[in-house]
């Protein structure tokens, strides 16, 4: 894009909003419009005055980082850098709905990466409307009131995946799989995460590196010796491991032996 970004700061803490005002002082390709105090005073600027990027604090007082995004229309939305005092495990479950995160204590060479990334991905938004990638970011912070959902990343923007249209997910190194029909998409964040996340949504881990919907199971079967295997009704076949087989019959309601 031409010219330098407009940047809004959105931080309770006066130290951090100094900080993030400081070094965008220094880059010539930003310039921070503003730096609000609270969720509500940053709704109301941004009513008045467009930005092209926020830096946006998760936990505020009265209205959070998250509310805030929520109450400004889809297509007014600029890119999202969140800046938060949670830790690492924590961030996964919100990492892929903005451009980047800012885990105080950042340093300037971390910020530097994620104004590089506002930029790159603003002068995506210049080219074409990005309403229904914006429209699947608010659905995934809506959460479990319009059903648990994932934000997925793709190369053309993002992808809003129901959890209820996932057949079984697996890990991959630093990111798990989801495999919904003959779609899978990559998502960064843990099995363990997303176990606790799904709790109660009708899944079940099978295995250490396997967490299967419960709907989508056609049969539990032996296999070799003890082991056992499930079905899905896609014919997908994935071994049962011996300290999950237990609790996945409890599960399925088999009748007890």
């Amino acid at each position: 894009m031409s010219g330098p970004l407009r940047v809004l700061v959105v931080d309770d803490e006066p130290l951090a909003r100094r900080k993030l005002a400081r070094f965008l002082e220094d880059e010539p390709l930003a310039r921070c419009v503003g730096c609000c105090g609270s969720g509500e005073e940053a709704l109301q600027r941004l009513r008045e005055q467009p930005v092209d990027a926020l830096f946006l604090d998760v936990q505020m007082p009265g209205l959070s980082g998250f509310e805030l995004l929520e109450r400004i229309a889809p297509e007014q939305l600029p890119p999202v850098v969140f800046v938060t005092a949670f830790d690492r495990y924590a961030v996964r479950a919100f990492e892929a709905a903005a451009v980047d995160y800012l885990l105080k204590p950042f340093d300037r060479e971390r910020f530097k990466t994620a104004l590089l990334r506002v930029r790159e991905r603003a002068a995506l938004r210049e080219g074409a409307a990005t309403r229904q990638e914006l429209r699947a970011l608010l659905e995934a912070l809506g959460g479990r009131e319009a059903g648990e959902r994932f934000l997925v990343r793709k190369s053309a923007g993002f992808v809003s995946v129901a959890a209820e249209d996932v057949d079984w997910i697996e890990a991959q190194g630093n990111y798990v799989a989801l495999h919904a029909g003959s779609d899978t998409h990559l998502l960064r964040d843990t099995l363990q995460a997303l176990e606790q996340r799904l709790a109660g949504l009708g899944f079940a881990r099978v295995r250490r590196t396997a967490i299967v919907n419960l709907s989508r199971i056609a049969a539990l079967q032996p296999w070799e010796r003890d082991e056992h295997v499930v079905v899905l009704k896609s014919g997908v076949r994935i071994d049962v491991g011996p300290s999950y087989k237990q609790a996945l019959e409890e599960r399925l309601g088999a009748p007890r032996r």
